[in-house]
């Protein structure tokens, strides 16, 4: 175990100690008395004092120290005196004597050989290559005593579940709190002891894992390293090695690297980074809300704890393929009774809500799924061989031996099927199961009752209850040619294996159902096979009726995806008899249809259509709907949707396994992205939109069982086959022939189908020179080469290589953002990438802490790249605030607001990056002239709404929510909001048809739009004159030249009204002197209004405060203003303005942009905690 470090007086004091290893840094010492020969004469001395003495008193028979060569002060780490101190302590003299020879740094201590020598190996390993980097001593010393210091904590925490030692966890949470002033809602989740490697020197310290960042911490020889990155900017997240380090953790953001080493727990610590950055971008990006995880539906309660649940249950799901909804609840370690085998196969039994399953773990890969819907009894448990025996329908029985928990276990089961265990209940079972049969007879032999016990209404009817194979290609009993026999060959070894291993839900499978898949399924058995394999078997069985209704709720509704399938149903399969007619056709639109209205967020994707045909001709309609469900939600996650992530992802997953598996081909073609290219309809259409038909079902096949790793297998298979052709190829449009070629070559020789049936080669139909490939053999040689491929490690490279194809899209998202507003602004391009970081963050950051962010609808990848990312009025406010030119503004969230309604041109309650930058543009480095502009629209409509009475009932009711929650929408009040609250600024509206005409009006407004002049403004009037004036004398509030600025203000004041005076009084030269008296009267009062709060007082931060200082200023002034109904023009109130340089001068003074921008990044997170 590690020692805390403490100094002791000699290394080998009195010769109890003997070195067994040593190197420049470290001595591995052994006790005498201990291990080998036993150390004579005063080896038996040392080992009958250390018997003798008490347990507090011995001492471990090994232990490790440091040392450095040219330093004599040395350092031990001990957690108690050892019995050499004992004894020097007891002679003062002696220890002052000795006190100037040399201490040492006793690191760790050991009571087996076995814990000691593990200890030194990973002191070889991980910390001799990094001291070799300090310069000193004194640095190595430091260095280790950290390091050894941060071990130890960390053993501490290791040994307690975090729930069970809350003090550590608390004053670790200070320190997070106190380090890093992140605010008070993010959520620590762990935290480790490790080195950062900053350049070439390790900085030791802490790494802190939270919801939303991952913080690092060290402070070493006056030197402080502080690190905060937010999970949804990392780009990477691996396990490296190099020169210097055994294994790393290797994250990149920001286009920084960034290593983390000697981690007591390096793999555990990696897979809870891993398990944080997925939650950010599922929560983030893909807007999942994990309400059936309750665990991790709020991210104020993210617990370590809830993400190795999460982890698990989604293992669980893949393995078995089971819905989203199971979870795993319980692990039970047991024997199953394997009756075809006649042994008892070692295993894990997993239990969810719905569900039994066992996995073997002894390599016989044999595995079962029970639905608790088909357990009928659980039997009464043997105490013995503690087993239990679970019966299912069909009379199977399987039992379970060796279960630690066994009783409980079987009343789990009974419960969660409804079973009890008293006798009388299992009598009445009998009767109820005597009655269900009768009723299974009855429907036989009255199939047209059927609709009528499961609900299914009239119109359903038109649902085909057959595959279209079966309508369009019967099979022929009587027809005894080759093929068939070999068809009835294989279905004869598939009814031998179902008799063997069962048949349906509750079926064995093992490496005897893989290989059967291997050499095909027959016709007869494939729609079958895909729905027991693929899982839907259990989504359509727990959802009677569900299809059939869905048809009915999207017919007749017209969106934008259904125009899409539209176009395509035509486009599917159409050399294929069943989709030549009407029959395939409807089929083809009612699954399709019926899936964009279940899911919206996928709606249509080209490639489902070719897919889906597939599915209908082998399976029956709503068998076809629910492989769909499993393929779009579960076997492809995030395939069909606009950005294609999931086979964008599975491509670089398919790159990686390139470099390990056909080094010659990476040798050639060092750029993989042409395979990424290529093999894009492969993932997409799994191999049918480049195979003839008859090919691509046995492919299909294979990925049903065994999912992405057969489609990875089978596209190196293909690479291999024609490696020496591709190698000679001279450009990508050769390669692209060849592989074209190969895919045309490929044939089934075993297929029964007739010619009119299958596939026409879609290259040239010249196949003499060119050799046949059966897709039989071609997928075998895939299997026995690299079947070696395990699904975990692709399942590892998918969250991998996802961080960084999310990152990818969204910096391409910004480049092209950043394209189009550089021809709008004077920003420079590296000035517009940290605007635009600043913004995206500003998006996130009020979804970092609630799940049901309002601001995450307004996050729509389809919409286009510039309102992909908009801001409320609140999100608006805290980054202009930081951002904003005038630094002593004093109503920022008043100006603020009035910014934001005269930006926000479409007055959707939004702000998208473009309108953003030109508002700070215009501010930053416009003229003076626009700059006076700007303001002078801030006090119009629909920026400034009236009197400034309303201001802030105005805001409250409109842009400010109360708190940070779905009432946030409530501030739309004056806008239509679509059904699921999303705002969007497209002419589509939610489900609705798209609107092509309104999408050609508003790309015409745009282009006819006219650049406004100063004559296009409206005059202002004396409400809005007064608040320009108050403006004015706020942004001008504390700066140097604040007197003089007053004054010009006050002074071009009284000259506008003088002016307008005058104008009147040339206008009305009829009327009485006295007439003009009011009018001086409103002149004197505006001035006075305008001039009274930052002259009298200091002015005041909160705009509930300015607006009614200033409601008072207007009453005061109202009645006489009100009845003069003077105003200005902006061109008299520029004129005015040019009148005095030290407002022309302040207008014009430069702004430090970078400056600015760098304060906002530090400050970004820290006004967010100080809210």
């Amino acid at each position: 175990m590690w020692l805390k470090p403490e100094e002791i007086l000699l290394k080998n004091a009195f010769k109890l100690w003997v070195t067994e290893e040593d190197n420049e840094y470290f001595v591995l010492q052994r006790r005498r008395g201990y291990g080998e020969g036993g150390g004579g004469l005063t080896g038996l001395l040392v080992g009958t004092l250390d018997t003798v003495l008490d347990s507090t008193s011995k001492v471990a028979p090994y232990r490790i120290l440091h040392h450095t060569p040219d330093s004599q002060v040395y350092w031990s780490i001990a957690c108690g005196m050892s019995l050499d101190f004992h004894l020097i302590m007891a002679n003062p003299q002696f220890f002052s004597d000795l006190r100037r020879l040399f201490f040492t740094l006793d690191v760790v201590s050991g009571v087996t050989k076995e814990e000691i020598v593990q200890h030194w190996e990973w002191l070889q390993q991980n910390i001799m290559r990094t001291l070799s980097v300090f310069d000193s001593s004194e640095d190595i010393t430091s260095f280790v005593q950290g390091k050894i210091r941060g071990l130890i904590a960390e053993e501490g925490k290791s040994s307690l579940v975090l729930e069970e030692d809350p003090e550590k966890f608390r004053e670790a949470l200070l320190r997070f709190e106190k380090w890093f002033e992140l605010p008070p809602e993010e959520k620590l989740v762990t935290y480790y002891s490790c080195s950062y490697w900053k350049g070439k020197v390790p900085c030791q310290g802490w790494l802190y894992l939270s919801t939303n960042f991952l913080c690092f911490y060290s402070y070493l020889l006056g030197s402080e390293v502080k690190l905060v990155i937010s999970w949804d900017e990392i780009w990477r997240l691996e396990k490296t090695s190099n020169v210097l380090l055994t294994e790393s953790i290797h994250v990149l953001a920001h286009g920084e690297d960034h290593y983390f080493s000697m981690l007591l727990h390096l793999n555990e610590t990696f897979v809870i980074m891993e398990q944080l950055a997925d939650y950010s971008i599922k929560r983030l990006f893909d807007k999942e809300a994990f309400q059936r995880e309750p665990a991790l539906a709020d991210p104020l309660q993210i617990t370590k704890r809830g993400l190795e649940a999460h982890a698990k249950s989604e293992q669980f799901r893949a393995f078995f393929r089971l819905p989203k909804e199971e979870n795993l609840l319980e692990v039970h370690e047991s024997f199953l009774w394997v009756p075809f085998s006649h042994f008892n196969t070692l295993g894990k039994i997993c239990l969810s809500e719905n569900y039994l399953c066992f996995a073997s773990q002894d390599g016989s890969q044999c595995h079962i799924i029970i639905p608790m819907r088909e357990v009928v009894n659980v039997e009464k448990p043997d105490s013995s061989s503690r087993a239990l025996t679970v019966c299912v329908r069909g009379k199977r029985a399987l039992r379970f031996s060796e279960v630690r928990d066994y009783q409980r276990l079987a009343n789990t089961i009974r419960s969660r099927c409804g079973i009890s265990a008293s006798p009388q209940h299992s009598a009445s079972s009998e009767a109820i199961r005597g009655e269900c049969q009768s009723l299974i007879n009855h429907f036989e032999d009255n199939p047209e009752d059927v609709t009528l016990m499961v609900g299914q209404k009239g119109s359903s009817k038109a649902v085909s209850t057959e595959a279209l194979m079966t309508v369009f290609h019967p099979q022929d009993v009587e027809n005894l040619d080759p093929k068939m026999l070999k068809e009835k060959m294989k279905e004869q070894s598939w009814n031998i294996h179902f008799s063997e291993y069962g048949r349906g839900t509750s079926m064995f499978f093992t490496k005897k159902t893989r290989d059967l898949i291997v050499r095909g399924v027959p016709e007869a058995l494939r729609g079958e096979l895909w729905m027991l394999l693929s899982g839907a078997v259990n989504d359509m069985a727990t959802h009677p009726g569900y299809y059939a209704e869905l048809v009915e709720q999207s017919l007749g509704t017209s969106t934008l995806a259904t125009d899409e399938i539209e176009r395509d149903l035509h486009r599917s399969l159409p050399e294929h008899p069943a989709f030549q007619s009407d029959t395939g056709i409807s089929a083809l639109r009612r699954v399709l249809t019926a899936y964009a209205y279940r899911n919206p967020k996928i709606g249509y994707c080209q490639a489902m259509n070719i897919l889906t045909s597939v599915l209908l001709l082998y399976a029956k309609e709503e068998e076809a709907f629910w492989l769909l469900v499993a393929v779009c939600e579960r076997m492809l996650p995030d395939y069909f949707n606009r950005r294609i992530i999931g086979a964008l992802v599975d491509q670089a997953v398919f790159e990686d396994l390139i470099r390990d598996n056909l080094p010659q081909l990476v040798e050639h073609m060092t750029d993989l992205s042409f395979f990424s290219s290529v093999s894009l309809s492969w993932f997409l259409t799994l191999f049918i939109s480049v195979l003839p038909i008859e090919s691509a079902v046995n492919v299909v096949d294979c990925f049903f069982y065994d999912g992405i790793k057969a489609i990875l297998q089978l596209g190196l298979a293909v690479l291999d086959y024609n490696m020496e052709a591709l190698i000679s190829c001279h450009d990508d449009a050769e390669a692209v022939t060849i592989l074209n070629k190969f895919f045309d070559s490929v044939t089934n020789k075993d297929s029964p189908l007739p010619p009119t049936v299958q596939q026409a080669p879609v290259g040239n139909n010249d196949k003499a020179s060119h050799f046949n490939v059966d897709i039989s053999a071609l997928v075998r040689e895939a299997y026995e080469k690299y079947g070696h491929i395990r699904s975990e490690e692709v399942e590892s490279s998918r969250k991998r290589n996802k961080l960084h194809v999310i990152q990818t899209l969204e910096d391409t998202t910004k480049q092209n953002v950043i394209r189009v507003v550089s021809q709008e602004v004077r920003f420079s391009a590296s000035q517009l990438d940290e605007l635009y970081n600043l913004f995206k963050r500003q998006h996130f950051l009020c979804c970092y802490w609630t799940m049901k962010s309002p601001t995450l609808l307004h996050h729509d990848p389809s919409l286009a790249y510039l309102e992909q990312y908009q801001l409320g009025f609140q999100q608006f406010s805290g980054l202009f605030s930081l951002l904003e030119p005038w630094a002593f503004c004093a109503t920022k969230s008043t100006l603020s607001l009035w910014i934001f309604r005269l930006i926000d041109e479409n007055q959707d309650g939004l702000v998208n990056f473009k309108e953003f930058c030109c508002a700070l543009d215009t501010l930053y480095s416009g003229s003076f002239t626009n700059k006076l502009k700007f303001l002078f629209k801030l006090h119009l409509p629909p920026a400034f709404t009236g009197s400034p009475l309303h201001v802030k009932e105005q805001r409250i009711q409109h842009f400010i929510p109360v708190t940070e929650d779905s009432s946030h929408l409530s501030r739309l009040s004056a806008f239509d909001l679509p059904e699921d609250g999303v705002i969007r600024k497209s002419p589509e509206r939610g489900r609705g048809k798209v609107d092509l005409q309104a999408y050609l009006k508003q790309w015409q407004n745009e282009i006819l739009k006219k650049e406004e002049t100063i004559k296009d403004l409206p005059r202002i009037n004396q409400a809005q004159f007064i608040q320009f004036s108050k403006t004015l004398y706020n942004i001008f509030h504390g700066d140097p030249e604040e007197e003089s600025l007053y004054r010009a203000v006050a002074h071009v004041t009284s000259l506008l009204l003088r002016m307008e005076e005058v104008g009147r009084r040339l206008q009305e030269p009829s009327s009485p002197p006295e007439s003009t008296k009011p009018a001086s009267t409103a002149a004197a009062a505006a001035a006075a209004a305008a001039a009274e709060e930052p002259s009298t007082k200091e002015a005041t931060t909160t705009p509930e405060s300015s607006d009614t200082s200033g409601s008072h200023s207007s009453q005061d002034a109202g009645p006489d203003l009100s009845e003069m109904e003077w105003s200005f023009s902006f061109e008299q109130v520029l004129a005015s303005l040019l009148n005095e340089p030290a407002i022309v001068s302040f207008f014009d003074r430069p702004v430090d942009i970078q400056t600015k921008l760098g304060h906002a990044k530090v400050a970004q997170l820290k006004l967010k905690a100080n809210k």
